[in-house]
């Protein structure tokens, strides 16, 4: 079960001139795993965009002082645009970066990923991968292209934090623009600017500058499942004013194995919607209802047909803290353990 509880620090360690000594013997080994992304495009003038161009060698070449603060490991994942990505590559992913992890050698991992599904890649892995070890998530906003481009800084502090042993009580973050994200927390807020992850009223975890990690929260807990071999099918719906149900009895129609549904307020849905999710709920289909909101999170406060308070007591689970795109891995993950009861799933949603 997730607590959520954070440690307010505001201390630092450094990582500028990070040698053999601070290690004991030699420099830390980083694997860096490639998947694609903004940060491994440039521009095509056939297709008048950025195209995935570079391989995660000429990106580790990018960096100046790369291989001043770490031996680089690169592995070859993919290299397609995260908005390619689907949760099947992501249990891949999770499971290839096991491995590296596994190994003695290897101090943590770097995964390069596109941003456009960045916060769910590190949320899917930050569920199911069991180390003690630093994984840093990052890419970049701009391409190799651009007039100033990102990724080679972005990069240059992923290794920073993946290879110093005093960041791996962070687990799974998403580095980028000096900022370090938790993997439960952070979203994407910004389409197009170098500053586009934030963590909104949880907090950024720690801040990269000038070669030292200055460190904000320290996370005390997270959830962990097993990865599993498939992932369940979920199906992941928005209502909206006027919604007559219809999208949830389609999706039962179809035999999806659970549905997280994303309301209004704290997780409000209008009596139809209700009407549908107990329809659902009474076949057996777990139903999991968050809301479209920002900030705050989905509360059982009012308890006419459709209310929070109405959901719950008929066997409804809230999403918690975490947004509506995760919650959906993490139902697809969890639905596809054994033996997974109410109580045991609702335990994973609410801190």
């Amino acid at each position: 079960m997730f607590i959520r509880a954070f440690i307010i620090a505001i201390v630092s360690f450094s990582a500028a001139g990070y040698s053999s000594a601070d290690t004991g013997s030699q420099l830390p080994h980083v694997a860096v795993v490639t998947t694609g992304g903004t940060i491994a495009m440039k521009y095509d003038s056939t297709t008048g965009g950025a195209v995935p161009a570079v391989s995660g060698a000429d990106l580790i070449e990018a960096v100046p002082g790369l291989d001043s603060i770490a031996t680089i490991e690169t592995v070859e994942f993919s290299n397609i645009d995260s908005s390619q990505v689907t949760p099947e590559m992501w249990r891949e992913l999770s499971e290839r970066v096991q491995e590296l992890v596994y190994r003695d050698d290897v101090t943590g991992v770097v995964v390069t990923h596109g941003t456009d599904t960045m916060a769910e890649a590190a949320f899917f892995l930050v569920t199911t991968l069991s180390t003690d070890k630093a994984v840093v998530f990052v890419g970049s906003m701009r391409s190799g292209s651009d007039l100033s481009p990102d990724g080679p800084a972005n990069l240059f502090n992923a290794v920073l934090q993946a290879g110093h042993p005093d960041a791996s009580s962070w687990g799974v973050t998403v580095t980028m623009n000096q900022y370090i994200s938790g993997a439960r927390h952070v979203e994407k807020d910004q389409t197009t600017n170098v500053q586009t992850f934030d963590c909104g009223e949880y907090g950024y975890l720690g801040y990269i500058v000038g070669g030292d990690i200055i460190t904000f929260n320290t996370v005390i807990e997270e959830v962990y499942l097993p990865l599993p071999d498939t992932l369940a099918d979920v199906t992941l719906l928005f209502s909206y004013a006027g919604d007559d149900g219809s999208m949830v009895r389609d999706a039962v129609a179809r035999g999806t194995d659970g549905i997280v549904i994303v309301g209004v307020g704290a997780g409000n849905l209008n009596e139809h919607v209700f009407e549908a999710v107990r329809y659902a709920l009474d076949l057996g289909i777990p139903v999991v209802a968050g809301s479209r909101v920002r900030h705050g999170q989905a509360e059982p406060l009012y308890g006419d047909q459709g209310g929070g308070s109405s959901l719950v007591e008929a066997g409804v689970i809230l999403t918690g803290s975490i947004d509506p795109y995760k919650a959906r891995l993490l139902l697809m993950i969890a639905l596809a353990q054994p033996d997974m009861d109410t109580a045991a799933l609702q335990s994973l949603f609410i801190p």
